[in-house]
């Protein structure tokens, strides 16, 4: 056993260690140690991340969902809105309409009466042609003379009469 080399290099290995191994272990161990804490800090710094990027999802989809009521009630608003406008709108079709027949029947009245107004007068007319032709065939001059006068003097009668 002490002649084989295998058996020399670890006697020589488990010295070198025994001798060198504090030298060699603090080094490696405190190289471990900070790698460690690196990546704890790093578990950590990633494990913040991530509530920050809840929180920011969180605070996201709140505000998403408030928009979401803000612009179903904006719509509901321009809705009723429009049914108002569209309301007054027809309302107001409806009375101009309602107008402009009023207008249309208050011409026909009053063209109506502007027609039957020279109907009588032309009627007046010709009845008084009528009664003149007759009056100055039965009628001498002398007697259709008196016959104005007289009718002359019963015309104011006639015109109070009439106007009460």
């Amino acid at each position: 056993m002490f002649h084989e080399a295998g058996f020399w290099f670890s006697v020589s290995f488990v010295l070198f260690f025994v001798i060198f191994g504090r030298k060699v272990w603090t080094p490696l161990a405190a190289l471990l140690d900070s790698r460690a804490d690196r990546i704890r800090a790093d578990l950590d710094e990633a494990a913040r991340l991530r509530r920050e990027a809840e929180q920011m999802l969180e605070d996201a989809t709140r505000e998403r969902e408030q928009a979401m009521i803000e612009a179903r009630a904006l719509i509901e608003q321009s809705r009723l809105h429009a049914e108002q406008l569209a309301e007054k709108t027809r309302q107001e079709a409806e009375e101009s309409l309602r107008r402009r027949e009023r207008m249309a029947r208050d011409r026909i009245e009053a063209a109506e009466r502007a027609a039957i107004s020279e109907v009588r007068a032309a009627a007046v007319d010709a009845a008084f042609d009528g009664a003149r032709d007759v009056i100055q065939g039965a009628v001498g001059g002398n007697s259709a003379e008196a016959l104005i006068d007289k009718a002359i003097q019963d015309l104011p009668a006639a015109l109070s009469a009439r106007a009460a």
